[in-house]
């Protein structure tokens, strides 16, 4: 189609006009992973915290407990790899009664939708209704990935054969002012996502 088509149009080649009618200049289409994911997590409710080093992952962490007040409460936390974290804080996570909040990884980022992607790995059997209210997630920006599908297709590629199992993801990160059938049976989470820069 000529330039001069495109902008004045031509009253008779509308086939044309459909196809140039798919370009949207302002579409995420074009936004990096990395950046898609970021706004919909924040669309969805998230608190995201932008780590380049382990001390600020460490630092954050701390900034969390003291806005919330939850230094020396107890906690829910399954990965023996960070332990060390709330062990540093004098949090109580061997079988506690009354946990203030899940400390966690995560299997992937999707960034399509804003979501956590989790497995037995980080939460076990639990459903998301049976997890605490609070949620902190370590994460690295090289678990961002597009869709559900590829991060179904990473599961199976780094466990090759013991698969986890109870995969499910997060998506609402605080409570919908109006339900509608989108939101039907899920479980709003109050999250923070301490992301690591790795790549």
């Amino acid at each position: 189609m000529s330039l001069f088509k495109k902008f004045f149009g031509s009253g008779n080649d509308s086939s044309d006009e459909e196809k140039d009618s798919d370009y949207n200049p302002f579409s995420l289409d074009n936004t990096p992973i990395d950046e898609l994911f970021t706004l919909n997590f924040k669309k969805n409710g998230g608190k995201f915290l932008y780590c380049e080093n382990i001390g600020e992952v460490k630092t954050h962490f701390e900034d969390i407990l003291e806005e919330n007040d939850w230094f020396e409460s107890e906690a829910v936390c399954y990965e023996p790899k960070l332990f060390n974290l709330l062990e540093e804080n004098k949090l109580n996570y061997t079988k506690p009664e009354n946990p203030k909040f899940l400390l966690a990884s995560c299997e992937n980022l999707i960034a399509d939708e804003g979501s956590i992607l989790f497995s037995s790995n980080q939460i076990k059997q639990n459903k998301p209704l049976e997890l605490p209210a609070n949620i902190i997630i370590m994460a690295t920006t090289s678990q961002i990935i597009a869709n559900k599908s590829d991060g179904l297709r990473e599961i199976k590629k780094r466990y090759e054969t013991n698969y986890p199992t109870n995969i499910t993801t997060i998506k609402y990160f605080e409570k919908a002012k109006e339900e509608d059938f989108l939101h039907y049976g899920s479980v709003a989470k109050n999250l923070y996502l301490l992301l690591l820069e790795d790549l």
